[in-house]
């Protein structure tokens, strides 16, 4: 039965706007290229893809599969669909991975912000690549001003929330996301007609095997949840405010390529430029903010791109954060039974310690640190390389193992009303494939097969 009283999300187009607004941001065009470029290019690539689609799709299709058949929030789908067990806590796992993101992707989203400030004001101009990359660091280790741009970021995402579905998060994806596309497609153009582009070409795309080790493989599979918004509980919430009527296998689909399709892009107009302004592929977390501004200023008409990627990127990064947020929101408004606009408030003061301890933790106090990483690698590591993996393996043994076969397919059909000519295949790798390869890569990257 749909809920009538629950919000809902008015078309098609505006679930996969949001859903994969959801997937697609810091994740994407940040993150995405520092890690393929730390492990090695396409031997990273290579393995991102088969596991975004053998591994990652079907644990959305089964988040997607949980969030609209229960109607509820991440804890309350389990307790919907499985009453009187402890599944419920899978769920919570998700909201707690749901702030724990947050409390570092504000801090990088309150970066982008930086760089709008930084774009408006022409300050790339006449900077080499050494030279942004120490006002890159410069920038980062200080107190004040990451900060300041954390905050900001962290009331941004409160006001669109507040807003509610349509008129927030439907809304602001609607409008947005496919300006990222448009941004994406001028700057790989720019990109690939640059002095020795093909270099970063092949960096890419020509195979070299020998690059794939363990530690490849974790970063592909952590990538692969991250990037997909999967294990975080965003497309459970999400689901939940979608209608009866949509294909879920379409949806996935649209999304899970859509998603990948803005990672590889965004790969495209870094790393061309990045070998032809002789800068590390391997630089880190801070390439975007390097390669880029150098790649505006030999554009024409670069100071107006360079505001308008900056402002992109920073949107991108909104579209994750609100549903991110979204998930505690919808969480604790359900299950304390509190008013939205309290649950909202009550989290930013939350978010603003935990995610200001993260940007302090870069710089003036980076004494401040959990197993040897500051608390800002740590909340990324824990989330991407533990959580994540372990929200998807969790989810995919719910539905493959506990949850009923013929109740999924029903929901998948819509009622029968839909063929689903891969749903063996789908339920085959989600029962098997799926835990067996996640647990694998822990076994291995814990050291227990030695």
């Amino acid at each position: 039965m749909e809920n009538k009283n629950r919000a809902q999300f008015s078309s098609k187009f505006a679930v996969v706007a949001a859903a994969a607004g959801s997937a697609v941001g810091l994740g994407n065009i940040w993150r995405f290229p520092y890690e393929l470029g730390s492990n090695g290019g396409f031997a990273f690539l290579l393995i991102y893809l088969l596991f975004v689609f053998v591994l990652g799709m079907p644990v959305m299709l089964s988040e997607l599969v949980i969030g609209r058949r229960s109607q509820a929030n991440a804890s309350g789908a389990f307790r919907v669909l499985r009453p009187n067990s402890r599944w419920h806590l899978v769920g919570l796992l998700g909201v707690i991975t749901a702030f724990i993101i947050l409390s570092f992707y504000f801090v990088v989203a309150g970066w982008s912000l930086e760089y709008v400030f930084q774009a408006v004001a022409n300050n790339f101009v006449g900077k080499a690549p050494s030279d942004l990359s120490q006002v890159f660091t410069d920038f980062t280790t200080e107190a004040v001003r990451p900060l300041f741009w954390t905050i900001v970021f962290v009331f941004i995402t409160a006001f669109v929330v507040l807003a509610g579905v349509q008129k927030g998060i439907e809304k602001i994806s609607k409008i947005l996301m496919p300006l990222l596309f448009v941004i994406i497609l001028i700057l790989c153009f720019r990109s690939l007609t640059l002095p020795r582009a093909e270099e970063g070409v092949k960096f890419l795309f020509k195979p070299d095997f020998s690059k794939i080790t363990s530690t490849v493989v974790l970063s592909a599979l952590g990538q692969a949840f991250f990037s997909l918004s999967v294990g975080m509980s965003c497309l459970i919430t999400y689901a939940s405010y979608v209608s009866k009527k949509n294909n879920l296998v379409h949806t996935a689909f649209e999304i899970t390529t859509l998603d990948t399709l803005v990672s590889v892009l965004a790969s495209v107009a870094i790393f061309p430029a990045v070998f032809s302004l002789g800068i590390d592929p391997s630089k880190g977390p801070e390439l975007v903010f390097i390669t880029l501004p150098n790649v505006f200023t030999q554009i024409p008409g670069g100071y107006f791109w360079a505001i308008l990627f900056f402002l992109l990127l920073a949107v991108a990064a909104l579209t994750s954060t609100i549903s991110l947020l979204e998930v505690i929101t919808a969480y604790v408004t359900e299950e304390f039974k509190l008013k939205r606009k309290t649950v909202i408030l009550l989290s930013v003061g939350v978010l603003i310690i935990s995610s200001g301890l993260s940007s302090l933790s870069l710089g003036v106090w980076s004494n401040l640190q959990l197993f040897g990483m500051s608390l800002f690698d740590f909340f990324d590591y824990f989330s991407s390389k533990i959580l994540l993996p372990t929200g998807g393996l969790l989810i995919s043994i719910f539905i493959g193992w506990f949850y009923k076969r013929k109740d999924t397919f029903d929901e998948l059909s819509n009622g029968g009303k839909l063929a689903v000519p891969l749903f063996n295949i789908y339920f085959f790798l989600l029962r098997y494939i799926v835990p067996i390869a996640i647990a694998l890569i822990f076994i291995n990257e814990l050291g227990l097969n030695k």
